[in-house]
């Protein structure tokens, strides 16, 4: 009985030294900050941790510089404008959508008004109250809803429900203001997730979707999570989904990344398989993500989304190098997956970008071999 013991014993070292020990085989060991042999992101760089932006994926001064205004003035006009000059069918104009949804819903949490205060977010309701048929006031009115329902309340609950009926109907108004706007329908698919919409009548909404944009990305990635696992569908949805898509994808699209956010969403919360992320299936995926962003424009709104997620997939595959490219295009902001699901994302993005710059000088890599 002893030797069983002893032998478990064994086992369980192994367990927990083994991943320590073939990394100091490979190179790559745990410093100190300071210490001589400690890689520093710097040398590429690098934005410091605490510069991080966590508010979007990527650049967008127009957005910023807009949110700004509006934040500071309370006055939505600026917001308005900007929507106005962005186009309908695009990327861009949904990540907007999304922004100033988000920036309206923050502020209110932050300051939920009281007898003497105002409650925050105010600006969207004096959007919705002034111009009622402006379509983008109702696109982020809309979205606003879907955003307050599940920062604010719990699936399956009366006041869950409630704020997402609200929604429905608000992007029912919204698609009444601008009958060939995807994206109140886009903004429908969350909507259709915490309500869980019968598949026959989730079909029917994406339809409309790809009537308008077939090839819209974000809508993807939001139909994506109806399909997964967790939600209403399965793992063989998910990546059925996810497959035709990439399948269908018009030279330039990202949609060919979209097999990686499907393996994304069906991650295994505690990976006991070895060379999970060497497998045929991770490597097949990460492949047609670099494929698309080799092949898609450099301003697509949506390669910083996938870069992002190939970013977690190629460190946790050892794959420094190709890691690295990716990050010298992305550095400087966070806001997207997988680091938006960290209660810190730059804290997050920080401990992968340290590792890939870590294996990069391992492998005799060094800032000046970095191709750029």
């Amino acid at each position: 009985m002893e030797i069983l013991w002893v032998l478990f014993a064994l086992l369980m070292i192994g367990f927990v030294l083994g991943p320590v020990v073939m990394r100091r085989r490979r190179g790559i060991e745990l410093v100190t900050p300071g210490h001589p042999d400690a890689a520093d992101p710097a040398n590429y760089g690098f934005v410091l941790q605490e510069e991080l932006d966590i508010r979007m994926p990527g650049p967008d001064q127009d957005l910023l510089d807009v949110l700004d205004l509006v934040q500071r003035t309370q006055d939505h006009r600026a917001a308005a404008q900007l929507l106005a000059g962005t186009e309908a069918e695009g990327e861009r104009r949904w990540q907007r959508v999304q922004a100033f949804a988000g920036a309206a819903s923050l502020e209110l949490q932050q300051r939920p008004g009281g007898v003497s205060e105002t409650p925050g977010g105010q600006w969207l309701r004096v959007w919705r109250t002034e111009a009622p048929k402006d379509a983008g006031g109702a696109a982020v009115h809309a979205e606003f809803l879907v955003q307050q329902a599940w920062r604010t309340a719990t699936p399956g609950t009366d006041d869950f429900r409630i704020i997402m009926e609200e929604a429905k109907a608000a992007c029912g108004d919204a698609a009444l203001l601008a009958p060939g706007d995807p994206i109140p329908y886009i903004i429908e698919l969350s909507v259709a997730r915490g309500l869980g919409y019968p598949r026959a009548e989730f079909e029917q909404l994406w339809l409309k979707i790809l009537d308008r944009a077939p090839n819209h990305m974000g809508a993807h990635l939001a139909a994506l999570h109806y399909w997964c696992e967790k939600w209403h569908g399965s793992r063989e949805l998910a990546t059925q989904f996810a497959e035709a898509a990439a399948a269908r994808a018009p030279q330039g699209s990202l949609l060919a990344a979209m097999p990686l956010f499907s393996v994304f969403e069906h991650l295994p919360e505690v990976n006991l398989v070895a060379g999970f992320y060497q497998s045929e299936v991770v490597t097949k995926a990460i492949h047609g993500a670099l494929h698309a962003v080799h092949s898609a424009r450099a301003d697509d709104p949506m390669l910083a989304h996938v870069r992002h997620l190939l970013v977690f997939f190629l460190v946790r595959s050892e794959r420094w190098a190709e890691a690295m490219s990716q990050l010298i295009h992305i550095d400087g902001h966070v806001g997207a997956l997988p680091w938006t699901l960290s209660p810190d994302p730059a804290a997050e993005f920080a401990v992968y970008r340290a590792l890939a710059v870590a294996g990069y000088e391992a492998n005799g890599g060094s800032p000046a071999t970095l191709l750029r």
